[in-house]
C-alpha cells in the first residue's frame, strides 16, 4: 500500500458507548427477570446489575414495561422447514428446539419468557405470539385447518419440555443429552404431526 491510499477494508468501528450501555442492561434485565420474574425486578436492581444509573435504563428503554419488551424479542431461528422429509420433520424440530436453548448460555430471553410467563399476562401473550408466528407457521405450510391444531399441540410438547429441563430442572429430564431428549420426544411430536 502506498502513502495516501486507503485500505480495501476498512477495520470495523469499535461498538459505541451507547451501545455497550444497552447492551450491558440488556444482558442484566434478562438475568434479573429470569431469575425473579418480572413482578420481583426492580429498574435499580437490574442497573446495578449493569453498573449504570437508573436513570440510563429509563433514558434507552423508557419504563420497566418497555425494558420486559425488549427483554422478550426472541427467534427461534428456526430453519426452512419446507425441505425436510415428513419422516425427519420432527428430529429436525426438536434438535433444533434443545439447540436453540443450549446453544447460548448467556442468552436467558428464553428463560425469562417461560419464567414469566406463568405469572405475567404481557409475557403470556409474547408466548402466544411467538409460537403462533414461528413455530406454528413453520409447521403448517399449508389451509388443513386442523394443521394449526397439530402446530399447537406440538407446541406444547416443547413448551413442556422447556418447562421441565429448564426452569424446574427435574433431574430425570435435565439429565438426559440432547440425543436422549430427541430419541424419546420425536415419535410423539411425528405421531401428533402425521395425526388426521
Amino acid at each position: 500500500m502506498t502513502l495516501g491510499s486507503r485500505p480495501d477494508t476498512e477495520a470495523p468501528a469499535p461498538p459505541k458507548r451507547s451501545d455497550r450501555t444497552k447492551a450491558a442492561i440488556m444482558r442484566a434485565a434478562r438475568e434479573r427477570f429470569a431469575a425473579y420474574g418480572y413482578e420481583r425486578t426492580t429498574i435499580r436492581s437490574i442497573a446495578a446489575d449493569a453498573q449504570v444509573d437508573p436513570s440510563m435504563v429509563m433514558r434507552y428503554f423508557g419504563s420497566k414495561e418497555r425494558l420486559f419488551d425488549a427483554a422478550l424479542a426472541i427467534d427461534l431461528c428456526l430453519p426452512d422447514l419446507s425441505a425436510v422429509g415428513a419422516d425427519e420433520l420432527a428430529e429436525v424440530l426438536v434438535r433444533h428446539f434443545l439447540d436453540r436453548w443450549e446453544g447460548d448460555p448467556a442468552d436467558d430471553a428464553l428463560l425469562v419468557l417461560l419464567r414469566s410467563a406463568v405469572t405475567n399476562e404481557r409475557a403470556a401473550h409474547r408466548v402466544h405470539e411467538i409460537f403462533a408466528d414461528q413455530i406454528a407457521t413453520a409447521l403448517v405450510g399449508t389451509p388443513d385447518p386442523a394443521a394449526a391444531d397439530r402446530a399447537a399441540l406440538v407446541c406444547t410438547l416443547l413448551l413442556g419440555l422447556a418447562l421441565t429441563r429448564y426452569l424446574l430442572r427435574l433431574p430425570a429430564v435435565a439429565g438426559l443429552s440432547p440425543d436422549a431428549v430427541t430419541t424419546a420426544l420425536a415419535p410423539a411430536v411425528r405421531a401428533i404431526l402425521r395425526s388426521a
